[in-house]
């Protein structure tokens, strides 16, 4: 029913944005997902959701532990609407909360801090299996509660005299290191058909003016 529903709204856009969304979905993963704790600067959360929607990278996590996760629209510009934010703030310990969710969901869960010498980007193997990427809070960084929860931890190489990124470009590096390396591998990492199909639908619906209007007339012609 998903693919008679979309069916029935691609025409109500026009062939241009439908073109550009049956372009775009086709980059989009899941395989790579990223989880942003308690960030507190409304600009470096939104460059970070702007960069994942720019890398294809389909869902972010955001927990709240401590701050409201905050979009600053002219940094994001629009980029959220693109994308699945899944919030956590309802949990006495939210990142835990978000952690069990994530293993249940088949993820191993990389913390990334510049103390920790584990591994470091270039060596991450991403064969492995579907990666959680943990950004922490500007000043602190990852809590304990990830420090303990980790699976595996990476690293930026570092040469310079800071000895960390701001955590928006943290993050870009590392994206944009990993979905090449992903998009150049055999790994199966793209969305399924049935999940392009509910993504499609979702952004028709952010598109149009009333679809809520436009959808129940089709449900009404499904006699439902």
């Amino acid at each position: 029913m998903q693919t008679e529903l979309l069916n029935f709204l691609s025409p109500h856009i026009t062939e241009k944005r439908l073109s550009l969304f049956n372009r775009i979905i086709e980059y989009r993963t899941k395989y790579i997902t990223v989880v942003l704790e308690d960030i507190f600067q409304p600009q470096n959360a939104s460059a970070v959701l702007r960069s994942c929607d720019c890398f294809g990278i389909q869902d972010v996590h955001i927990i709240e532990n401590r701050n409201e996760f905050e979009i600053d629209t002219e940094v994001s510009l629009g980029s959220s609407k693109w994308l699945s934010l899944n919030k956590y703030n309802q949990e006495e310990n939210n990142s835990l909360a978000a952690i069990k969710h994530l293993k249940k969901n088949g993820y191993r869960i990389v913390a990334t801090t510049p103390h920790l010498n584990d591994q470091e980007l270039p060596d991450f193997d991403l064969s492995k299996g579907k990666t959680a990427l943990i950004f922490g809070t500007e000043l602190q960084g990852i809590s304990d509660t990830i420090m303990k929860e980790a699976d595996e931890f990476l690293k930026i190489p570092m040469f310079g005299f800071t000895e960390s990124f701001n955590i928006s470009v943290s993050a870009a590096v590392v994206m944009h290191h990993l979905t090449d390396k992903l998009r150049r591998s055999d790994i199966n990492w793209r969305l399924t058909e049935e999940e392009k199909t509910e993504k499609k639908i979702e952004w028709i619906r952010s598109t149009l003016k009333k679809s809520e209007l436009i959808e129940k007339r089709f449900w009404e012609e499904q006699g439902k």
